[in-house]
């Protein structure tokens, strides 16, 4: 599916916002196309359920670098248990809603109806990707971002057993390294985050670097997992570890 041009421009967040505070603007829709449009310019949406539509480029900004992630030990002890498969884009919709759910530390959430909506005719259009990890047909964890070019922009994560986000974040981080992407935007620093490795850049590195990353070819993931996956694009945990050393 292609998209339309959005009816709207976002501006250089430089410009408008020369201090660094990170909002960029408040307004417009989140069709797909504008969204497009936001990410394209290093901007994404950010607000609580019942506020306007808010616009975020923050400085410094939160990346991690694919080419040096290495799975922690707790990690890789996990996933020799075998217990559970890997799937790249095979439930967008339910883990971007299972990534909706109240968690424990907020009962609040910021993925409402529309950005529901909005990344799914993303990913119809395919812009966007989710991995996911199920326990037999359970699906128990997962991760979903936005994907232009050689950049991809992380959205959300959800985990219903230990580590299993974990499980999904070590999976794009080897598909990301493999496909030469430079970096995964995080968007937002925390704990979480920079124990899986993050960093930060500062925003106008991250925007200088975004012009490049985007226009270029986009990678053919599901030729990887093609290859990589037995049957059905599906990886078992114990195959994913032959992959990753």
């Amino acid at each position: 599916m292609r998209l339309s041009a959005s009816q709207f421009q976002f501006p250089d967040p430089e410009q408008v916002d020369p201090q660094g505070e990170g909002i960029i603007g408040i307004g417009a829709d989140l069709s797909p196309s504008t969204l497009l449009e936001a990410y394209c310019h290093g901007i994404f949406p950010w607000f609580s359920k019942d506020d306007p539509i808010c616009w975020w480029s923050p400085d410094p900004r939160c990346i991690i670098y694919p080419s040096e992630f290495q799975p922690s030990k707790s990690l890789i002890r996990q996933l020799k248990k075998n217990r559970y498969t890997i799937t790249l884009s095979h439930a967008f919709e339910q883990v971007v809603r299972a990534c909706a759910q109240p968690r424990a530390y907020a009962e609040e959430t910021w993925i409402t109806e529309g950005i529901i909506a909005g990344y799914t005719g993303l990913y119809q259009a395919g812009l966007a990707h989710s991995v996911e990890v199920w326990e037999g047909t359970q699906l128990v964890g997962g991760l979903y971002g936005v994907q232009i070019g050689r950049a991809f922009f992380g959205e959300s994560m959800f985990s219903r057993q230990t580590d299993v986000s974990k499980m999904a974040f070590c999976f794009l981080m080897k598909l990301c390294a493999a496909s030469n992407f430079t970096w995964v935007d995080c968007q937002l620093p925390n704990d979480h985050l920079i124990s899986l490795g993050a960093t930060t850049l500062p925003r106008h590195e991250f925007l200088q670097q975004l012009k490049s990353v985007i226009t270029q070819v986009p990678p053919n993931w599901h030729a990887f997992t093609a290859r990589a996956f037995p049957t059905q694009y599906i990886l078992t945990t114990d195959a994913f570890l032959d992959l990753i050393h």
